[in-house]
């Protein structure tokens, strides 16, 4: 069976990415070095997958809305999913695709100290819980990847957020870029040298395979999601799987059961 994978790529988890005092990533400097370090984080996974044989990578650009990397530094083989407006997480991803990837993700809101840190976004959620349980955007697109039986192969991102890739994917390939210190600090490794160690780790995980089964959520699936302000929660358009709206828990919190994390997108 011919080997295919899918590169998520986010921007605030890459080497010497910090963003802004106050406004995260932001649109600054800082932010244009971040998207030009996740292509050169990405191009280095994606080598290294060609390198172990791999028939087709797909990079997905998935910070903000979709227009960030620097394509140019990517792999000529790759394909790239850009842009917004498509609905769903990881279009074009089927059963039989090999493994997804992260690359430049980050911790979840509330995870004291992690440098970036939120879910989705830092202005609208305090917070998600999927089953009872915390979750940020890595664990919701490994679930999403994992309904169609697609296991995590790779994570490289600061400290805490490989700490939470771990805790909720078990022991997967992982390259720690920095070490988060506060919301908008750290002390990070030199981009080269993350990029040489993207490489090497990628590809002894592509030729012995993924470690981990496919990270799968429970059927029906409750959710509770809290918003940072009333009037976000008010605003809400989800809807539970008898196609009522999600109730509200408090004038910030808007929780439902539905079939699927699929559902939430």
């Amino acid at each position: 069976m011919e080997k295919k994978y899918y590169i998520a790529v986010d921007c605030e988890g890459v080497a010497c990415a910090v963003g802004q005092s106050g406004a995260g990533l932001g649109n600054g400097e800082n932010y244009r070095f971040a998207c030009r370090q996740a292509a050169r984080e990405a191009a280095a996974a994606a080598r290294a997958l060609f390198d172990s044989g791999a028939a087709e990578v797909l990079v997905w650009d998935a910070h903000g809305t979709g227009v960030n990397l620097d394509y140019d530094l990517l792999d000529p083989r790759c394909r790239i999913l850009l842009g917004a407006g498509h609905r769903g997480r990881f279009v074009g991803l089927e059963p039989d695709w090999t493994a997804v990837l992260f690359i430049g993700y980050h911790a979840m809101e509330g995870t004291r100290d992690a440098v970036l840190a939120h879910t989705f976004s830092s202005k609208t959620f305090q917070s998600y819980r999927l089953n009872g349980q915390p979750a940020g955007e890595l664990a919701i697109d490994g679930a999403y990847a994992g309904e169609l039986g697609v296991p995590v192969l790779f994570c490289a991102s600061d400290d805490r957020c490989v700490d939470e890739a771990r805790a909720f994917f078990g022991p997967v390939a992982a390259v720690e870029t920095k070490r988060s210190l506060s919301w908008t600090s750290a002390i990070s490794r030199h981009p080269a040298a993350v990029c040489e160690d993207i490489y090497r780790t990628v590809l002894d995980a592509a030729r012995r395979g993924p470690q981990v089964p496919p990270y799968r959520l429970p059927s029906p699936l409750p959710v509770e999601i809290r918003y940072q302000r009333m009037d976000l929660a008010s605003q809400s358009s989800l809807v539970d799987r008898d196609g009522n709206p999600f109730a509200f828990t408090d004038a910030f919190t808007r929780a439902g059961v539905v079939d699927s994390v699929r559902d939430l997108f």
